[in-house]
């Protein structure tokens, strides 16, 4: 099978290669999935996972890519509530190849049956961003009707999802980015925008929910704006600067069968919407991978051709 491989941590996406690599082993609990769609993260090249299993040993040359939607092409031994056949999407596991190539195994309950009517491009970008801004919102940050939150990159993959999800729980919702992508979060149900370029943080108001995938200085100013009681969560890095009467978590989205189902359904009946910024091939997976390439909303690797989607 044809995939995306990684071999060197220094070399960047000079170090991708578009190689044929052996159909991958289903073990006890695994699903083969033959990949129409697939899903990354700029950032996991630089992750430790990605370059190691689970014992810390060099699993070299690698695939990334952790978002995937396709067809179950093989059942492990053991493994129930998924069928051969049937259409899927979710998440790959961090220490093992990813979905950037033609079949990947991936633990059963790490998937979801995919609806009829949704394609597998934007199946592909929801499991990342929809889980994390799921898991940010009202996991960690219990968000709650009526309560008003500051979501930062309010017009990327996960922030639209985010402001999204936040705005039809009730709550009050303030979106910051760039000036470019002011339309961007009213249109999706922000009640406010603020340009960090121009605006900063110096004026915001206070609120009981921070939502920042940014980190750095946005990060530690952020903590100021959280009210007492409330949670500043993040996912970019350990905050060094925390609320004075609040809390602050730091995440890494976790799996969930079940609500991937239920994203899913939001999708299905126009509730949410996945942005999707660009398809392309996977022989141009490496070009996405480019550092400080931006763009509004996920890029998705189209990997089974056209004939071969349902």
């Amino acid at each position: 099978m044809q995939a995306i491989t990684v071999s060197d941590p220094d070399a960047g996406t000079g170090g991708f290669t578009l190689a044929e690599l052996p159909h991958p082993h289903a073990s006890e609990n695994d699903v083969i999935v033959r990949v129409h769609a697939a899903g990354f993260t700029r950032g996991e090249l630089a992750w430790p996972a990605t370059w190691t299993d689970r014992a810390g040993r060099d699993r070299t040359p690698s695939v990334p890519g952790h978002e995937l939607s396709g067809v179950v092409a093989e059942l492990g031994f053991g493994t129930t509530g998924l069928t051969v056949g049937q259409r899927v999407f979710g998440l790959a596991d961090w220490t093992r190849d990813g979905t950037l190539a033609e079949y990947t195994a991936v633990e059963a309950r790490n998937l979801a049956p995919l609806p009829a009517d949704i394609d597998h491009a934007t199946a592909a970008a929801l499991p990342i961003a929809g889980l994390t801004a799921w898991q940010g919102l009202f996991d960690h940050g219990q968000l709650k009707a009526g309560q008003t939150v500051l979501i930062h990159g309010a017009a990327g993959s996960v922030g639209s999802l985010a402001v999204q999800l936040a705005r039809e729980a009730g709550a009050r919702v303030i979106g910051t980015g760039r000036a470019a992508d002011r339309d961007t979060a009213l249109g999706l149900g922000a009640d406010t925008f603020l340009d960090l370029d121009a605006d900063g943080l110096a004026d915001a108001e206070q609120v009981d929910v921070v939502f920042d995938v940014i980190g750095g200085g946005i990060l530690d100013r952020s903590a100021a704006l959280v009210r007492a009681g409330g949670t500043l969560v993040t996912i970019a890095a350990p905050p060094t600067v925390k609320p004075e009467d609040g809390r602050a978590v730091f995440f890494v989205v976790e799996p969930d069968r079940a609500r991937l189902a239920d994203l899913a359904e939001r999708v299905r009946s126009g509730r949410l919407t996945p942005i999707v910024a660009e398809v392309r091939p996977l022989a141009e997976a490496p070009e996405a991978f480019a550092p400080g390439r931006r763009t509004r909303g996920r890029t998705v690797i189209s990997v089974a051709p056209a004939s071969a989607a349902r």
